[in-house]
């Protein structure tokens, strides 16, 4: 059984079978898909069997936990908080050193986001799998779209569409994921979009929802906001690169 030190609820189990299920993604971003269009873009003719898969991820008797190592030592968990009639995915980052976890994201009916901007999302997603991976910078398509539902940017670079589209193309059996990807971008999360700026060197947005915007009373306090910021940003720095880098060498483990 899993343990996320503080996190109440359970029991949690790994998520990482459904990975492998190409109806997973357009399920797991769905918050992001909304109206008939969008579904029927997403899942066309397997809206059937994406329904009974969303049944499974979502059984009480299991909660699964998605995980995402960075390199700073901290881990993003990714939670399908089963609880009859509170249903939600929980965006969760913790540090060994850490007595607690502390919450990026909620997406349910009372959602509070956004965690993390584009940049964030893409350094993310670029850190190593695994601690003997011999392609350091080289991202992963799974990260992406894993964390997808806890962006919430504002500024959208231009070729942010084709990055998810690769990721799209892929880990699905999307037929036009140039589609899906612009849909996705269009209805980020279930909040607004944010402003993200630099204040005093920490990443912070202005987000009503959000747990990174200090004016918030339920704001995660100062050092953690900065620890957060330092975690997301530190290991990318200006390597993030020209446009259109990332979907050349995006990879798929």
């Amino acid at each position: 059984m899993l343990n996320i030190p503080g996190y109440e609820g359970g029991p949690l189990v790994p998520g990482e079978d459904h990975l492998e299920n190409p109806l997973f993604w357009p399920t797991h971003l769905g918050a992001s898909l909304r109206g008939e269009d969008a579904q029927r873009a997403a899942f066309g003719a397997d809206w059937d069997a994406a329904t009974e898969l969303y049944r499974r991820v979502c059984a009480a008797h299991e909660w699964p936990v998605f995980t995402v190592p960075l390199s700073s030592g901290h881990v993003i968990h990714v939670v399908y908080r089963n609880v009859e009639d509170e249903y939600g995915v929980d965006y969760l980052i913790h540090h060994p050193a850490w007595p607690t976890a502390e919450t990026l994201a909620a997406v349910d009916g009372h959602f509070m986001g956004p965690g993390m901007s584009w940049p964030e999302l893409l350094c993310a997603a670029r850190q190593p799998s695994t601690q003997d991976s011999d392609t350091p910078d080289t991202p992963d398509a799974r990260r992406l779209l894993l964390l997808f539902p806890a962006l919430g940017d504002l500024y959208i670079p231009d070729d942010a569409a084709p990055v998810l589209s690769a990721a799209l193309s892929a880990l699905t059996v999307i037929e036009d994921p140039d589609e899906v990807a612009g849909m996705l971008l269009d209805n980020q999360g279930l909040w607004t979009p944010a402003h993200w700026s630099s204040v005093d060197g920490v990443r912070v947005n202005d987000g009503g929802h959000s747990y990174r915007n200090p004016g918030n009373p339920f704001a995660l306090p100062e050092h953690r906001l900065r620890e957060v910021s330092d975690a997301l940003n530190d290991e990318c720095g200006d390597r993030v690169g020209p446009p259109g880098w990332w979907s050349r060498r995006l990879d798929v483990r």
